[in-house]
């Protein structure tokens, strides 16, 4: 399972009114090579489900995953951060041994 704080969630909704997006568009997490740790996190809307996504629903959010990225992320807890130390979505992830000092690149 994948799921969502209370401030990614505010965060999510407000950015999909600011992009005109409407409940159709889901937050899609996956994750590609490459970055300082070797993988990269990747979130976006879509509103297109793939034969393979798994779906999750987390606080009304709806999270789509393709398969081979479920592996990686199995049990993170998508966050948002607006402090002086960064803003953005931050992903706390039990299955990275390592994680870059941006958040955005990860290791198993």
């Amino acid at each position: 399972m994948i799921s969502v704080t209370d401030k990614a969630k505010d965060q999510i909704v407000r950015l999909r009114q600011q992009d005109g997006k409407t409940d159709a568009h889901n937050i899609r997490v996956a994750v590609k090579g490459g970055g300082c740790s070797g993988l990269m996190y990747d979130l976006l809307f879509d509103d297109a489900l793939q034969p393979a996504d798994q779906v999750f629903e987390d606080k009304g959010i709806k999270i789509l995953v393709d398969k081979k990225s479920l592996l990686y992320l199995l049990g993170t807890v998508l966050d948002f951060s607006d402090g002086l130390n960064g803003k953005g979505f931050q992903f706390v992830n039990p299955n990275a041994s390592r994680t870059c000092g941006c958040g955005e690149s990860f290791a198993v």
